[in-house]
């Protein structure tokens, strides 16, 4: 499979004098979700001229949202700040069955939603892994493969890195939907039955794992248990505290980023970007 007879654009900023990122768009076929998945690839400015520099990776669920994020124009600027080094960023797009396919590969909800997420699970570990690692000079070294995403697709994310700590030293987790419920709320157990919450309960320390979490005030406006704070933030630190209670430390393993007024679109994403980006390339 030559990944590269699928290119189909190469952009450069209208700028001279900014970086110029090749752009790929790759249709990955999959055998486990018996579909093709769009992948668009953000390349480096040197990538094509230096044939033996490897990189850093970064895969995003949800990549039809990046041009909502500004990808391009925020990859292209941190290059000229010299802000991060240079890096591959995969966007995964979902599709119609993103509902199914994103959630929590051990079990889907009560609802019976993401009962497709063992499938994309295997997708990524068994099919787009492999298929990147190949054709693309992607390092090697665990610490430099991080996958990120937003709500759905960033619990989606932190599940997989978190089940296959060999593939994934970094998880990103924006406004990530980790109410996912085991069972329907109730007012006697109002934060009970989150699954993500009790897989990692249940799990032991995954060494040299290191998770960056964003949350906007105005994520939604729920406040199911009463506490003053909505249900997107209490989830959150519930789930940081589950992860200190494993081990891992505050502030050298984990980051949270809380965004006065944030909100759960593309918009507020967009503008912590940068600051996740020089977190993961660190």
């Amino acid at each position: 499979m030559n990944i590269f007879k699928q290119i189909i654009t190469t952009l450069s900023e209208k700028n001279s004098e900014m970086a110029k990122i090749s752009t790929v768009q790759l249709n990955v076929p999959s055998q486990y979700l018996e579909r093709s998945v769009r992948v668009d690839v953000f390349l480096p400015p040197q990538y094509l001229k230096d044939k033996k520099q490897v990189y850093p990776t970064i895969l995003f669920n949800d990549g039809q949202d990046m041009p909502a994020l500004g990808m391009l124009n925020t990859l292209t600027q941190l290059y000229k700040d010299n802000a991060i080094p240079s890096c591959i960023v995969f966007a995964l797009h979902c599709n119609e069955n993103r509902i199914n396919e994103y959630g929590i590969a051990q079990q889907a909800d009560y609802k019976n939603r993401g009962n497709k997420a063992r499938q994309y699970s295997d997708f990524i570990i068994h099919e787009f892994l492999p298929i990147i690692k190949k054709e693309f000079r992607c390092k090697k070294d665990i610490a430099d493969m991080t996958f990120a995403g937003f709500s759905l697709g960033a619990l989606s994310a932190l599940d997989i890195a978190w089940s296959n700590p060999l593939h994934f030293g970094k998880v990103g987790v924006f406004s990530g939907s980790l109410w996912w419920r085991s069972r329907a709320w109730t007012a006697e157990d109002p934060d009970g039955g989150r699954i993500m919450h009790d897989v990692i309960r249940k799990s032991v320390y995954q060494k040299d794992m290191k998770f960056w979490f964003e949350v906007g005030t105005k994520d939604e406006d729920c406040d199911r248990n009463n506490n003053g704070r909505i249900d997107a933030i209490d989830d959150t630190l519930d789930l940081i505290d589950a992860l200190v209670a494993l081990g891992y430390r505050p502030h050298e393993d984990i980051k949270y980023v809380e965004i006065e007024s944030g909100e759960h679109n593309p918009k507020t994403w967009g503008v912590v970007m940068p600051d996740f980006l020089k977190w993961a390339l660190a």
